[in-house]
């Protein structure tokens, strides 16, 4: 294969990092003659280093890693170890957000300016950052730059901000609640350490931890996260082994009977994609737990896997061995170091006890887990998005049918399922089925975490059965911050519906938003006091969705933009013609998305957008 390389050489810490993924080159030429030929072996060829292409996100991790950017040099090493042509590989480095392909100083904070830190300060916070440190993006002397950054996840504790230092020992520190003096602080520490990333406040991101009546939060603050022993006391593995004693078939009937639906946003039935997965007929079968939570506003997967990260690893371990999987993915966002840190430690303490591995506590079934993280983008929180971006390829979704549990990761039959859902699993295994579909109403089974932020006294995590009214969430959670007066409620995320005052009556189940045009999304609740421009808001909710856009299809990659422009237009009171037909326009480009956009994400883009300017009554004279 011809690479088309470029004269740039990498460095010695460059090589060594691609190594450190890949392992030293090997080479079976001594002169003369091929070490395999001498020895009556077939000779090595190319296919072996393109099979690896699925390395190629970790090999971009660990050059972004120790140099802080990506070089022309160390790409060409890494094109020539994985025989991937240079213009793919810098294709998938140009994708997501946390690397660079050009010069960036080693250490770079990453302040939030989205939604949720947008409404606590963000604001102040960017400003203050450009007058202790110059303007964005430009490098300072000491050899570090700030950027503004799309939603870290960290929304119950903003603003929040992520820094990260690249070199041997490199480091990703997450600082929420925080300031510019402590990023600043941060930025200059000397004694980093790999991974480190500050425990979370339970008080503050799961008021309701470790109380009896949970099912979700029920083992956060009682079982210590670092200790295998510390989560089997608290109840850990039970289900795993009552799922053995089940076997495969009854555990898939059981996740059936539950009616469990799915918690990333789409709601479709567990039971339909296990049983789909169990009984395809080609092999082998994969196991994808989807952690990489982008949705702004959404935190509840990962407060579960920084505090609960054996649960979410046992679940794993059911749900592969029920429908047939001895390997399982958990692609973790980029952003997540605590939890990085944490399942990482629980993989390798369940292997060592034989949970995880071959022969799955002393019996005949195999299971192992590796963690793969994203690297900053949105779109690979689509399942199809998340294969591509797992196999070495640009993060972008694919047409269905095919569907993943026909063809999903390496083109075999793929489950996938979010933490929350996966989770619930537990207690289906331990209850039965029937009995966890007591909880809740009759379409929406169980219990649901929701994401609380914004102007709410208490955010946070919380767990609340099927049906709990909106009104009597917010009020678990302390009522309304601010000024105590509220404006909107964003429901389901950047992808959601704002509703107002009046509808905080609505039940929260799957049936009675969609009876009312909203939806439950990702959980998310954020909500806005009456002192919040929400103009701002819809521009920076039509940015991230301009900027999260893989541009891969027509109607999401213009759309997406248009709408913005569209946006800018009314916010400056600048209208093409009258505000009446710029808003015609803006429901045209929305249906447009909605209609022949590839995936979700341009299907949802205009829908909080649209739901503002219909309920809020914003840009057409109206507010509430």
């Amino acid at each position: 294969m011809d690479l088309h390389l470029t004269n740039d050489t990498p460095s010695g810490a460059e090589t060594e990092a691609v190594d450190s993924i890949l392992g030293a080159p090997a080479s079976g030429w001594e002169g003369g003659e091929r070490k395999a030929e001498r020895e009556g072996r077939a000779a090595a060829s190319g296919h072996a280093a393109r099979a690896n292409r699925h390395l190629l996100l970790p090999v971009l991790h660990a050059i972004q890693e120790r140099i802080g950017w990506i070089s022309p040099g160390a790409l060409n090493y890494a094109c020539q170890r994985l025989t991937i042509p240079p213009a793919e590989a810098y294709g998938v480095a140009t994708f997501y957000a946390l690397f660079s392909v050009h010069p960036r100083p080693p250490r770079v904070a990453h302040v939030c300016d989205d939604v949720a830190c947008l409404a606590n300060g963000a604001d102040v916070l960017c400003a203050d950052m450009a007058r202790r440190f110059g303007a964005e993006g430009a490098p300072a002397e000491d050899g570090f730059a700030w950027h503004r950054s799309p939603c870290l996840g960290m929304c119950e504790r903003a603003p929040a901000a992520m820094v990260t230092v690249a070199g041997a020992q490199p480091a990703t520190i997450a600082l929420a609640p925080t300031d510019a003096a402590a990023i600043e602080q941060t930025l200059f520490k000397s004694d980093y350490v790999k991974g480190n990333g500050a425990p979370s406040s339970l008080a503050r991101s799961a008021p309701q931890a470790g109380s009896d009546e949970l099912r979700l939060l029920r083992r956060v603050g009682r079982a210590d996260p670092a200790d295998l022993a510390s989560y089997r006391s608290a109840g850990g593995y039970r289900a795993l082994e009552r799922a053995l004693a089940l076997g495969p078939a009854q555990v898939v009937r059981e996740v059936s009977a539950s009616r469990l639906l799915g918690r990333g946003g789409a709601a479709f039935p567990a039971g339909v994609k296990w049983q789909a997965v169990a009984s395809a007929p080609a092999q082998p079968h994969y196991m994808v737990c989807n952690a990489d939570e982008s949705e702004p506003g959404t935190f509840k997967d990962r407060v579960l896997m920084e505090e609960d990260p054996f649960a979410v690893i046992e679940a794993m371990t059911i749900a592969g061995i029920a429908t047939g999987c001895e390997q399982g993915y958990l692609y973790l966002r980029g952003e997540y170091p605590l939890a990085l840190e944490r399942l990482t430690s629980a993989i390798a303490q369940a292997r060592t006890a034989g949970l995880l591995g071959a022969a799955i506590l002393g019996g005949e079934h195999a299971f192992d887990i590796e963690i793969r993280r994203g690297a900053g983008a949105y779109i690979c929180g689509e399942e199809t998005a998340l294969f591509n971006s797992i196999e070495g390829f640009r993060g972008e979704p694919r047409n269905k049918p095919p569907f993943p549990t026909e063809v999903g990761l390496f083109g075999k039959p793929t489950l996938v399922n979010n933490v929350e859902t996966l989770l619930n699993v537990l207690d289906v295994v331990l209850e039965g089925g029937d009995a966890f579909a007591e909880v809740g109403s009759e379409q929406s089974t169980g219990t649901k975490l929701f994401c609380l932020s914004g102007h709410v006294a208490r955010p946070g995590v919380y767990e609340v059965p099927f049906g709990t009214t909106l009104r009597a969430l917010i009020e678990m959670a302390g009522g309304v911050a601010g000024s105590g007066y509220l404006q909107a409620v964003l429901l389901g995320g950047a992808a959601g519906t704002f509703l107002t005052p009046a509808e905080l009556a609505t039940p929260l189940t799957f049936e009675a938003t969609r009876a009312i045009g909203a939806t439950l999304g990702s959980g998310v609740v954020m909500l806005f006091d009456d002192t919040v421009d929400m103009q701002r808001v819809l521009l920076r909710i039509a940015a991230f969705f301009r900027d999260e856009s893989c541009g891969q299809c027509v109607p999401c990659r213009v759309g997406t933009v248009r709408q913005e422009e569209l946006l800018h237009r009314l916010v400056a009171e600048k209208p093409l013609g009258s505000v009446d037909s710029e808003l015609h326009l803006l429901n045209e480009v929305g249906q447009a998305m909605r209609d022949a956009s590839i995936c979700g994400l341009g299907q949802t883009a205009s829908s909080a957008i649209e739901s503002a300017v219909a309920r809020l009554g914003q840009f057409n004279g109206r507010r509430n």
